[in-house]
């Protein structure tokens, strides 16, 4: 039997063992550095934020010029302009809203409309449900301003809650003109008086208070003796329409009917010529030279004249133009058209 004993096992163990804890010390000294580097990790992670507001505080008494600095200026003009933008945005949508309805000359309430109807103020328009219309408070007053020219609207109580921007209406509301009208009958007797050719001006879907004002400014600059105007399809004497015309409207009397073309037959019977303008008559305004009392028609701007009130003049005149702007502004026809009749 072979003797293994003489082998010599040690020195192999010996080798095995070195070798192991060679590669025993490098996974220690690798765990130590991956220790290492994870408790500097975690030495940053957990360390104590630093706090900046203190430190801005020191450089703010350290340095005096800091508030010049650019970052503090740039966050303070940004927050105020943000802040000043959206006051500034709320602002207008205000104004926007009371902007929409000139409410200097509007009035609503039972009461409030009642007084101001029996002090027989200029009315220029008035809206109400149908329990105010038949009601017996205002049924008497309502039908003798319809008679007179102002314009009374059937109106639901949501409609009327959407005009008023949700007011107690109690059911009514008014718009003031600045202006009393008159009837025709009078005008028609003012214009006589003094004048052999009187010219009245009669305005046929002028709904732009712009226009309206400017043409009365132009008409009382003319020495036209008179404004007619149509209860509905014509704007009403409000304070636009007054601003505009830049105090005109306090020096020329102005009627409210309730149908232009019955009341131009009115005229005919006393002796009135009505001349419209239309750019598509074949008479030029420089050739018509009529001396006799005359009654003007200006028309919209997109529709012009009716054709029923077309039926009703004696004479269609147009504004010869030599550009390529086919239609002028009603304002600027009406003063060109008062210009030439007025110069005859």
């Amino acid at each position: 039997m072979k003797n293994y004993s003489k082998k010599d096992y040690s020195k192999n163990k010996r080798n095995n063992y070195n070798k192991r804890s060679e590669s025993n010390k490098f996974l220690r000294s690798s765990n130590s550095l991956n220790e290492t580097n994870f408790s500097s990790k975690k030495n940053t992670f957990g360390r104590k934020p630093v706090n900046k507001k203190n430190q801005t505080s020191q450089i703010k008494s350290k340095d005096p010029n800091y508030k010049n600095h650019p970052s503090s200026i740039s966050k303070n003009v940004s927050y105020k302009s943000n802040s000043g933008l959206t006051a500034k945005n709320s602002d207008i949508n205000l104004q926007h809203v009371f902007n929409k309805k000139n409410f200097d000359d509007w009035i609503w309430g039972k009461h409030s409309v009642s007084e101001a109807l029996i002090s027989e103020r200029p009315i220029n328009r008035i809206w109400c449900t149908s329990e105010i219309i038949s009601s017996e408070k205002f049924y008497i007053l309502l039908k003798d301003l319809k008679s007179k020219g102002v314009l009374i609207e059937e109106v639901s109580w949501n409609r009327l809650s959407q005009l008023t921007f949700g007011a107690s209406h109690q059911g009514v509301a008014m718009q003031l003109a600045h202006k009393k009208s008159i009837s025709l009958n009078k005008l028609i007797d003012l214009s006589k008086t003094n004048t052999t050719n009187p010219i009245i001006v009669a305005l046929d879907g002028i709904t732009d208070p712009h226009n309206l004002g400017a043409i009365i400014r132009s008409a009382e600059a003319f020495n036209c003796k008179g404004i007619i105007l149509p209860q509905r399809r014509s704007a009403g004497l409000t304070g636009t329409v007054a601003k505009v015309a830049a105090g005109a409207l306090e020096h020329i009397p102005v009627s409210r009917v309730v149908n232009l073309n019955r009341s131009l037959e009115e005229l005919k019977r006393n002796n009135f010529l009505i001349v419209g303008l239309s750019g598509d008559s074949q008479l030029p305004i420089s050739s018509f030279n009529e001396k006799s009392p005359i009654v003007v028609i200006i028309g919209s701007e997109d529709k012009g004249i009716s054709l029923l009130t077309q039926k009703k003049c004696d004479y269609l005149l147009r504004i010869p133009l030599k550009g390529k702007t086919s239609s002028l502004n009603a304002s600027v026809a009406a003063a060109i058209s008062l210009f030439h009749l007025t110069s005859n």
